[in-house]
């Protein structure tokens, strides 16, 4: 019987993000063990109960030392303690990537804490969230066609990135890479900043004396634009204050975008709204035929 392609994986982070990585290298069939660590024990016996890990580790240095690949699939405010954690421990084939939604604050992060072995560490961005979190959202075919960006550092040996790649596209996934400014400037604009505007709108009703009545007709449109912001209240923090300078540049853009808007109603121009969301409609049209 041949050996598997990961013999072990070790999972800082079982939910969805991480369990969903084990569960989809474990249908492919590369996958020989996996080992969660986290800091509830009850979602650690969820996961294993769930089969997203094999065991519940309590030793990094054993664990991480004959480890293929290590994934950090935590809020990107633990990273930077995780780096230094398992830094003297890493074995010279273990291979570390993780699943954060910024990468610059990460990148650093990695540059403090890996020290000589910054080379064994290749940033990812699975774009595969949902508003769903802990090991019971975690899905086998949750990157099945789904984008992952790779931001390989200049430290990054070829074939390193390429294992990692394989790692993703095992599970189904679409990868791709941008450099991490790169990679932060975009996921400012497509990602981040609709979920501040999400929570915004949702935090603004729930102030209003008469938010019962308000929710009460609430229909599709407003619960499609509102949807993520059911998501981790902790992981968009940490998002939000890792991106913070390439989100403020977005939010001020929006703002400025919405003052066109505002001024349109003001001065009753029916042209002008017209055109923005005859524009609006085309672009968002032509997108979802891609």
């Amino acid at each position: 019987m041949s050996q598997p392609t990961f013999g072990k994986i070790v999972i800082f982070g079982v939910g969805l993000i991480g369990g969903s990585f084990s569960l989809a290298l474990r249908k492919a069939g590369v996958l020989g063990e996996a080992v969660g660590f986290g800091r509830s024990l009850a979602t650690l016996d969820t996961a294993k109960r769930l089969g997203i890990i094999d065991r519940i580790g309590n030793d990094i240095a054993r664990e991480v030392r004959d480890a293929d690949i290590v994934l950090l699939a935590t809020p990107v405010a633990q990273m930077s303690d995780l780096f230094a954690r398992i830094a003297p421990h890493m074995g010279a084939h273990t291979l570390v990537t993780d699943g954060g939604s910024t990468k610059c604050d990460v990148v650093a992060a990695a540059r403090a804490g890996l020290g000589g072995k910054l080379a064994q560490f290749i940033p990812a961005h699975p774009i595969a969230g949902a508003e769903k979190s802990g090991p019971e959202a975690a899905l086998a075919d949750l990157y099945v066609g789904k984008r992952v960006v790779l931001t390989p550092l200049p430290e990054n040996k070829k074939d390193t990135v390429a294992r990692v790649r394989k790692a993703w596209e095992l599970c189904g996934a679409n990868v791709s890479e941008l450099t991490p400014e790169q990679h932060d400037g975009v996921f400012a604009a497509v990602s981040h900043l609709p979920h501040l505007l999400s929570f915004a709108l949702v935090h603004d009703l729930s102030q209003r004396d008469n938010r019962d009545q308000l929710l009460s007709f609430a229909a599709s449109g407003f619960r499609d634009f509102t949807r993520i912001a059911a998501s981790s209240p902790e992981m968009w923090r940490d998002i939000s204050l890792a991106n913070r300078e390439a989100l403020l540049k977005e939010v001020k853009r929006y703002a400025d975008e919405l003052y066109v808007v505002y001024q349109a109603l003001e001065n009753n121009d029916a042209a002008k709204l017209e055109e923005i969301f005859s524009e609006a409609r085309k672009v968002r049209s032509n997108w979802t035929q891609q």
